[in-house]
């Protein structure tokens, strides 16, 4: 399997132990990019988040999976044992669990001292909420981000679980994980990385901090340019019941628009502020009189910043992704395809999704265990 995998990672190690979606997809995004992901699952993760069955997790493509009973004695000498062999090791459990399981920072890098340790959690290793449970919704809420998204007389819309789970947590995670590798290729030492969820989903909103400091925000919902206040930056409702979504903030982009809607836009302007409650009206009522489709036709080859709002399903079959290959289609499944983009070493999907501990012999074995240890951890039940 490992001599398949492309990307500019390849030859890289990671050791990511089984937890629920924010680690996971950091796992992804680093096997999507070439490194040979090995899944330390537990014998009971038999039932998958949300009743996925195991074939079609696709934030399990990529890797390998090795069953390990890490409340055994032998178990947690047998994740040592793969923890000097491994680049990296990832962890999403809350503060304390990899230490009473005997996999804390502090005897896995005595093992392998130039190890990047990675910790995700949601409200990070320290401080008055790292022992409390939370979810994205939750981590949003305190950064201050999930206040900011939604109408204003309204409760803030969820925005699924993208920004604090994926943005704020997987992508720092990955981030931080390969500053501490190019910083250990200098010094030869390993770190433990401290990716917290609240912070990654603070530090997106750094902008509107700034905003916020020079009386460029308005700290209520739906008052801004960039948070459906701006008449000429929202969706529209169109005549067969989609959207479009209309965003030509510059002025020669607005000019475009106003010219490609014709007569019924005259007068339609992004000075005045006062007025844009009345041409709010009267773009949402010019809208409304054609279709989605319509409307994406009129715009297609224009700078006016409209494009059709897709489904999931929609999306996949969309002309501008299917010529980018935006998604594809690997073990019967239509998935997005790695980003980003690479000239010389391309990323690729491979394997598919392994079932549980599909691969513990193999991976134990590459991983540098000899095959009677091998046979000793499966006799005593550590591994399976």
């Amino acid at each position: 399997m490992t001599a398949k995998k492309t990307g500019p990672l390849r030859g890289l190690r990671v050791l990511e132990m089984t937890g629920l979606g924010p680690c996971p997809f950091a796992g992804m995004l680093l096997a999507d990019l070439g490194a040979d992901v090995v899944r330390v699952d537990r014998s009971s993760t038999a039932a998958q988040p949300l009743g996925l069955p195991t074939d079609h997790d696709v934030i399990s493509r990529g890797k390998r999976s090795v069953v390990i009973d890490l409340k055994h004695p032998r178990g947690t000498e047998a994740a040592l044992a793969l923890c000097r062999s491994a680049d990296v090791l990832i962890e999403g459990f809350r503060p304390g669990v990899m230490e009473r399981l005997g996999l804390g920072p502090e005897p896995v890098l005595a093992q392998n001292p130039a190890l990047v340790y990675g910790r995700l959690t949601g409200w990070g290793q320290t401080g008055p909420l790292a022992q409390r449970a939370g979810h994205d919704i939750n981590y949003l809420a305190i950064s201050g981000t999930l206040h900011a998204i939604g109408e204003r007389d309204r409760p803030p819309t969820v925005p699924l679980n993208l920004i604090a789970d994926y943005a704020g947590g997987s992508m720092f995670l990955v981030s931080g994980v390969l500053a501490a590798l190019y910083e250990a290729h200098r010094s030869g030492k390993g770190q433990v990385v401290d990716a917290a969820m609240v912070d990654g989903a603070a530090v997106l909103s750094a902008m509107f901090h700034g905003l916020l400091a020079v009386g460029a925000w308005n700290d209520q919902r739906q008052s801004n340019l960039l948070d459906g206040g701006c008449y000429f930056y929202r969706a529209y409702q169109t005549k067969d019941q989609q959207s479009i979504a209309v965003g030509p903030l510059e002025a020669k982009f607005f000019q475009e628009l106003i010219t490609l809607l014709g007569p019924e836009a005259a007068g339609l302007s992004q000075a005045d502020r006062t007025r844009w409650p009345e041409y709010e009206a009267k773009l949402e009522a010019l809208i409304a009189t054609k279709t989605r489709d319509e409307w994406a036709e009129l715009f297609a080859a224009s700078d006016a910043c409209v494009a059709p709002v897709l489904s999931l399903r929609e999306a996949q079959q969309h002309p501008y992704n299917t010529a980018r290959e935006v998604f594809q289609t690997q073990f019967g499944i239509t998935q997005p395809s790695p980003a980003p983009r690479f000239e010389r070493t391309a990323a690729n999907i491979t394997p598919p999704p392994a079932a549980l501990g599909a691969d513990t012999r193999e991976v134990l074995l590459d991983w540098g265990l000899a095959e009677p240890t091998i046979e000793q951890l499966v006799a005593a039940g550590a591994v399976g």
